[in-house]
């Protein structure tokens, strides 16, 4: 289904804001109603508030909590892996990752060389044996944070450096630089808090510098060239020849640095 959105401009800041702006107040009154119902030394002392909280309102129908818990995980993982395979996709097609993460279905148009990597990213596989979840997610969280604010910086620099760079729409720069401060809070409070878990995180990190320029930046391998497989779609198909044109379109393009 293919959905069109009329006057993007306008569309896309605006459904920015009320979302922003409806979950914020939904994270809110849920904490509200915790303290509430909950002391702050019984917050501090259960290991599922979520459970806890239905316990004391719900009785035995505080079971449904952990399955709306691990729907809303799959839920959010699965946006996840949507997001991020696009992501590889378009570093690919930039030529900051290995070409062959730019590859795309010739008949679904999905970048499925990205989501296969992803999917079987080894530490999506380590994290599956780490037993301390508070270790996890620090560890997550901190190199989470950190390039998200790095990011948000990279906007900050490009408005005073290139100030004329067309943009669909602007945001007043205090939004940014707030949310800047607020993310590098976070950083820092983490490496505060565990020095160890965040340590490795930051390590592995910056483990790709090198790799980039090893294997992306002074090498540029040709990896289409030995990965490519014949796939065969129905000809009779509009998708199909589209998706074929697509592949031949976007063989031609040559690589930027």
């Amino acid at each position: 289904m293919l959905i069109i959105i009329i006057s993007a401009f306008r569309t896309v800041p605006l459904a920015i804001c009320i979302s922003m702006a409806i979950v914020t107040s939904c994270y809110v009154l849920t904490n509200i109603a915790y303290y509430t119902v909950m002391s702050a030394e019984e917050l501090l002392a259960s290991e599922a508030v979520a459970v806890t909280f239905a316990e004391r309102l719900l009785g035995n129908f505080s079971v449904v909590v952990p399955v709306f818990v691990a729907l809303s995980c799959f839920g959010s993982m699965n946006g996840g892996h949507f997001a991020l395979s696009r992501m590889f996709y378009v570093a690919s097609r930039e030529g900051q990752l290995p070409e062959v993460l730019s590859m795309i279905h010739v008949c679904r148009h999905t970048p499925l060389a990205a989501v296969l990597i992803l999917v079987s990213y080894p530490m999506t596989i380590l994290q599956l044996f780490v037993g301390d979840i508070y270790s996890l997610l620090n560890f997550m969280s901190f190199l989470r944070w950190l390039f998200i604010g790095v990011v948000v910086l990279g906007l900050i620099y490009l408005r005073y450096t290139k100030p004329d760079l067309p943009r669909p729409f602007k945001v007043p720069l205090f939004i940014p630089v707030v949310f800047c401060l607020t993310c590098f809070s976070m950083v820092f409070l983490s490496l505060y808090s565990d020095p160890f878990n965040t340590g490795i995180g930051l390590a592995m990190s910056l483990t790709g510098i090198p790799a980039y320029y090893i294997f992306i930046y002074f090498t540029r391998p040709r990896w289409r060239a030995f990965l490519v497989l014949p796939v065969s779609c129905n000809p009779n198909s509009s998708l199909s020849e589209h998706g074929h044109q697509s592949v031949r379109n976007f063989q031609q393009i040559p690589s930027q640095s």
